[in-house]
């Protein structure tokens, strides 16, 4: 492909532009009433206010941890978590396999090795069980992904990773706020990576965070994350940067937006849980419509996506021709969203793996690796015939959900095989 017939991917509000939508969209946003005065204490101060702190000390209070570094975004929270650990090129990171590129590629950055746990059958998360396939002598962290804002089973994947010595941390950019076994999503595990782009569930402009419990971590994270590595030399010479860090700094002004977000969130959430818990009950009545199971041991589904498979056996059209339709009919942002397929959407990896190139080479690498949708047959298979929308949001109501539940109903009976 040239430059020339690139097609950009675009993201926010850009991704909806031009979508005929009967049903709410995320926007314009809701915003929280406090945020034009925070942004306004910005310029007041002369850009002296802390509004970063401020948002790192609320959010770690609402989250009840012990510390909050706020990023630019959810990719460099993630990115800056990878390169704060001690690991070794061609050391490996157990992943998801359904997710977005924003989880992976500060593993590459770092030059570890990705390896994608399968998902178990019909679902859209790992398990302790797939992740345990996939552990080798140069494990070193798992990075589960709540996908959609389903958290995955989390006790048990502890429970393994303590048995192997590893890390485990989460991705928590379509979860925030979400709760299992009364505990949120983000404090499950020894850190997780939070998203505050503006079309994720707490929306602001952008921005993101790692949040955790450890002192130690906390502070190399501030270290790489925030002071590029850098520290004051002895005897007047000034910085020098013993390690190899970023300037992965929140903005004052998305820490102002994001604080004022921070305020309107929890009943947002709570709303987004009623209505996705009808919505898939009402989807469930439906032939040949499975909607996302919601597991017993999540107590609030903060749902970010919804989204359901279809038995191709049912239908006379194709998964993707069953989401046009639906998308026609005026759900917004629906379609099958198979580039969530890691080992098959990073064509990069495959080619540096075959290769040999960069973590890939031997050594460091132990082993020869490969990508493709058939090295995760599950998530594969799962996505295949999964069709969402990304623009389900807390402005449903009861009769939207009956509306969309109708909308997929009309474009079952049009498409079922008799």
């Amino acid at each position: 492909m040239t430059t020339a017939s690139r097609v950009r991917a675009t993201y926010g509000a850009a991704s909806l532009n031009g979508e005929e939508a009967v049903l709410p969209s995320p926007f314009p946003r809701t915003m929280g009433p406090n945020c034009a005065g925070y942004l306004q204490e910005v310029v007041d101060s002369g850009l002296t206010v802390d509004m970063i702190g401020r948002f790192e000390k609320n959010f770690a209070a609402e989250l009840g941890v012990r510390h909050c570094i706020a990023t630019p975004g959810c990719t460099p929270a993630l990115g800056v978590l990878a390169a704060a650990f001690p690991f070794e090129p061609g050391d490996e990171i157990i992943v998801s396999p359904i997710t977005d590129f924003g989880t992976i590629q500060g593993l590459c950055l770092e030059n570890y090795i990705p390896v994608f746990a399968d998902t178990e059958p019909g679902s859209v998360n790992v398990s302790a069980d797939t992740i345990e396939a996939c552990i080798s002598e140069r494990t070193r962290a798992i990075l589960v992904v709540h996908k959609t804002g389903i958290i995955c089973d989390m006790d048990p994947i502890n429970e393994l990773a303590a048995r192997h010595g590893l890390f485990v941390y989460e991705d928590v950019c379509q979860a925030v706020f979400g709760r299992y076994k009364g505990r949120f999503a983000g404090t499950l595990a020894q850190a997780a990576g939070f998203s505050f782009d503006s079309e994720k569930t707490l929306g602001s402009d952008v921005g993101g965070c790692v949040v955790t419990d450890d002192d130690e971590l906390a502070e190399a994270l501030r270290f790489i994350g925030h002071s590029r590595g850098g520290e004051m030399a002895p005897a007047g010479f000034g910085r020098i940067h013993s390690a190899l860090g970023y300037a992965y700094r929140m903005p004052q002004a998305t820490a102002a937006i994001t604080l004022g977000q921070l305020e309107i969130i929890q009943p947002q959430v709570a709303q987004r849980d009623r209505m996705i818990r009808l919505l898939s009950e009402l989807l469930a009545e439906i032939p040949g419509i499975t909607p996302l199971a919601i597991p017993d041991y999540m107590d609030v589904y903060s749902c970010w996506m919804a989204g359901f498979s279809i038995d191709p056996a049912a239908f006379g059209c194709t998964p993707a021709e069953f989401a046009q339709q639906v998308a026609d009919a005026g759900i917004p942002g629906a379609g099958q969203g198979r580039y969530y397929l890691m080992p098959q959407a990073c064509t990069f990896l495959h080619e540096r793996a075959g290769n040999r190139t960069h973590q890939f080479a031997m050594p460091p690498a132990s082993r020869t690796y490969r990508y493709s949708a058939e090295s995760c047959r599950n998530a594969h298979a799962f996505l295949r015939n999964f069709v969402r929308w990304s623009s389900f949001c807390e402005k449903y109501e009861a009769q939207d959900c009956e509306l969309a539940a109708s909308i997929v109903r009309t474009v079952a009976e049009r498409n079922r095989i008799s």
